[in-house]
Order: structure tokens, then sequence, then C-alpha cells
């Protein structure tokens, strides 16, 4: 009998260590952490675009992972106050714009069509509470803990965690992806500061209460550009001002560049190009920025209701203690990575804005599987030849591969070919027949080396561009290739023939 009720007892404690356990493994999942004896395969700083996918794949694969994310939404930059939320400003101006001054010669009468405001940036807000939410739905489905709070290295495999919600942990990883991404850029000498009123960032951009009278936007690249479209389409008059002698940024063909300037101005934004901001003066409400040449010369003032200050973005690694491990930044502020994603620290990945490259969503998110792949196999694939940019203004902007000025620069042998949107059914009949389709290829090869596309649909069309650079398709493999009539993708189909022999239409 004394033998049955020690064995009772045995049970019984073995029972409560086991409860006892497994409430304490519960209350640390359920705030996102592994127990101790349970470190993480990999953990993700960051839950941007990089972030959240490196995070959802290393799952995927079978790793026990963690994404710790700072701001307390998934999605980054991208989707909370980038991207997402541009897109969604981009698209509904230009319903409005298109309404306004559009439609009546399509045999649509609309009168007293009105701006409001106030419902358009709700959209805006619920389209990125929608998609941010949408990945905490993925975290869980792929069993990724989320851990909301802010993280710094105390060793290459140990981080502490500020959590939102109070009180700090340790989260321990074999492997650590850094996937920080990056911020806006304050104004070069700090001569303008900020306020997110009239000085505005992009974020205050996409959030200002009133279409202001008068915008300058300083920088003439992809995020100045989309934005000044976005209010010059509301009603403001804006005129961007750009250091450099052409518009759209890294990348873009000049050939084409020229052509978006000219179809901008059409749309009534104005351009000083050449031209350097020195400062700017907040005063009875109005904000007075000083200007002259960028060779240097005579000053000139402009006046603004709202500054927008668009000079880039910086690489985001404040708060992580990369020093304490010993990480490698460069003289930007980037983390120096190798082929393979490592850092100079073993075990310690990045990925991203953080890092060299382009600043683009999509890259950080081919780099987040790659870099998880590196850790499951050995082997991760990314080409950075076929990463493309789009600018989402209308005619919308995309191009991947080089551009006719490289490969001149280079003294590369190429040839052209190009298709006028103007010459494609699909564009006449919808009456959006601005711009076109330009192939560039090798001369001895025909292997395409770059598209650039500027007319509607343009960022949809490039991915079947990059999908020729990815896999070394020449023009002819492009041109031998049924596209369906009537579609705005036969004018891709028409330039890729104009390279190789000659179109049919044009």
């Amino acid at each position: 009998m004394l033998q049955i009720q020690r064995a009772s007892q045995r049970t019984a404690a073995r029972r409560l260590r086991a409860a006892t356990w497994q409430a304490t493994r519960w209350q640390a999942q359920s705030r996102g952490l592994a127990t101790p004896s349970e470190p993480y395969d990999a953990v993700i700083i960051g839950g941007g675009p990089g972030g959240y996918v490196a995070a959802i794949k290393a799952a995927q694969h079978g790793l026990k992972t963690a994404c710790i994310e700072k701001r307390g939404k998934l999605g980054g930059t991208c989707l909370n106050v980038g991207c997402i939320p541009s897109k969604a400003m981009l698209n509904n101006s230009h319903i409005y714009h298109q309404t306004k001054h559009d439609l009546a010669h399509r045999g649509i009468d609309v009168s007293n069509v009105e701006l409001n405001l106030p419902k358009m940036l709700e959209a805006k807000h619920k389209a990125v509470e929608g998609l941010t939410k949408g990945i905490e739905v993925l975290f869980k489905q792929n069993k990724v803990d989320y851990i909301k709070g802010t993280a710094s290295f105390i060793s290459p495999t140990k981080l502490s965690v500020q959590l939102n919600d109070g009180g700090e942990a340790e989260v321990e990883a074999k492997n650590v992806i850094i996937a920080t991404g990056s911020e806006v850029a304050p104004f070069p000498g700090g001569a303008i500061e900020i306020d997110e009123q009239q000085i505005v960032s992009s974020t205050g951009a996409l959030d200002l209460q009133q279409v202001p009278e008068k915008m300058v936007v300083i920088g003439g690249g992809v995020i100045g550009l989309e934005l000044g479209s976005v209010w010059s389409r509301l009603g403001a008059q804006v005129t961007v001002v750009e250091f450099l002698g052409a518009i759209g940024g890294a990348g873009i063909d000049e050939e084409i560049a020229k052509q978006f300037q000219r179809s901008l101005q059409k749309q009534g934004l104005k351009f000083q190009l050449n031209t350097k901001v020195l400062s700017a003066e907040k005063k009875d409400g109005k904000v007075y920025l000083k200007t002259e040449s960028a060779k240097g010369g005579k000053e000139d003032t402009l006046e603004a209701d709202v500054v927008l200050v668009a000079v880039g973005r910086r690489p985001n690694t404040a708060g992580l203690n990369l020093e304490k491990i010993g990480v490698e930044v460069d003289p930007k502020g980037r983390i120096v990575i190798d082929d393979q994603f490592n850092t100079s620290v073993q075990g310690v990945k990045c990925i991203g804005d953080v890092t060299f490259g382009p600043m683009l969503a999509h890259k950080a998110e081919e780099e987040g599987i790659a870099a998880v792949e590196y850790i499951k196999s050995g082997h991760g694939h990314v080409n950075y030849n076929a990463i493309p940019s789009v600018i989402y203004t209308h005619p919308e902007v995309a191009w991947v591969g080089k551009t006719e000025q490289e490969l001149k620069a280079a003294g590369v042998q190429y040839k052209i070919g190009k298709f006028p949107f103007a010459a494609n059914s699909r564009a006449k009949t919808n009456l959006d027949t601005e711009g076109q389709v330009k192939f560039i290829t090798e001369k001895e090869t025909d292997r395409v080396l770059g598209v650039h596309i500027i007319g509607p649909n343009a960022g949809e069309m490039i991915a079947e561009a990059v999908l020729a650079v990815e896999y070394g398709a020449s023009a002819e493999d492009v041109a031998r290739t049924t596209h369906a009539h009537p579609t705005l993708s036969e004018a891709f189909k028409e330039a890729a023939m104009a390279a190789y022999d000659k179109p049919i239409h044009f």
C-alpha cells in the first residue's frame, strides 16, 4: 500500500513538473520568446519586406524562427509609411484627376466633382491596416514568433529586447539576420529641419490634412516625383528642385528621363534642375527656400506652403549595438556583407536597405529568401542585374538592366529597339497612348541587356523584361513569343522585334 502511495506521489510530482514546464513554455511563447533551453534557429531583427519574408521562409524551411519588430506593426516603412500608402494616394488621386479632366471626352459627363481628403486618407489607412494585419496572420500560419520590441546585441548569439509593452527580455539564436531597413535622410548639412507640418518628409507628405496652394519638392527622384504628382493632381502648384540635370534618380535611362519630364510638365509640374537648395525659413505661415545654381551663382527664393524634403534615405542601425559585437559598417552607414549576406561577425547576416544596393522592397524580399536558403542549405540566389525599378506616376516608368548611357561608357556594342504606345491598339482604344517601350540588346548576340518603359501599366509589364534578363533571353526569343491581342504587352513584343528586325505596326 505504501509503495502504491509513493508511486502515486511520484506520478503527481512528475505531472506537476510537466504542467509547470508547459505553463512556463506557453508564457514564453505567448510573449514570442524561446525558452532558455531552446535557442531559435533564426532570429530576424526587423519586420519590413525583407525581414518578414525572411522569417516566413525560415519557418517554412523548418527553422524555429522569431521576428523582432519595434514599430508594433509589421511591414516596415514600405507597408506603413512608404510603398503601400503612397500607391493608395497615387491611385485615388489619379481617379480624382481623371474624373475632373478626362472623362468628358470619353462620353462621361460628371458634375460637382469634389475632393474629400479625409475620406481619401481613410482609404489609405484601411489599405495599410489590412495588409499589416495580414502579415500577422501569415506569421501565425507559419508558426513565426512575433516579438514586439527593440533589439540590441549582447553577443553574436544573444539579443536584449526592450519590449513595447514594458520590460526586457533576452533572446538567443543560432543565426541572426539584420533587416532593420532605412530611414529618411536629413537635409545635407542640417540647414533644413523637418517638422512634418510645413517641412515634411515622405511620411508627413502622406498625411497632409489639406491641399497646399504651393508645394516645393526638394529632390527629383522616385519619392519626390510620386508624392509631387499626388498633390499636383489634388490641386497644388508643385515645383521640383533637383541638384542634378535630370529627374528619375539612379538607374533611369536618359532618353526616358527627358520624355518623363516633358510628360509631367504637361500635367502642370514645374522643374528647376541643376539647382541647389541652401536654406529654408518659416515666416508668416509660409516657407521660403533659398536656392542657387548647382555650379554657384545668383541666389533665388521660392515660396511654398509645404516643402517636401525627398533627398533619399539612409541605413537604420541606431540602437543595434553593432560595435559591441564588431559588425563592420562602411562610411555611409551601410553594414558590410559578403556575397552570402554574412557580416564581419560569424552567424550574423544582413539584408535590405541597411546594406548595399538599391533601397527597394522587392530587392530586400529576394535577399531575405536567399539569406535563409544559405542558412538552411548553403546555397542562395539573387541576380542584381535583374532587379526592376518602377515609378508609379502617370505615365508609369519602369526599367530593368543596363541603360544606354551605361553601355556607352563601358564601350559595349549594342542595338536599340523602340515601339510607341501611340501605335498600340489597346493603348489607342483606352485613349492612353503616351510613352514607349525601349529594348537595349547586345549587338553580336541579341541578348537583352536592358528594357525601359514609360507608359500605361509599365510597372506590370516590366516583369516580362525581368524574366528575359534573368534567363539571358534574346530580343528574338521575346518577339517570337505570342502576346495576346489587343493588349498593351504587344508594344513590348514589337519593341523586341524592332531590336533584332523590324516591327509590324510602326
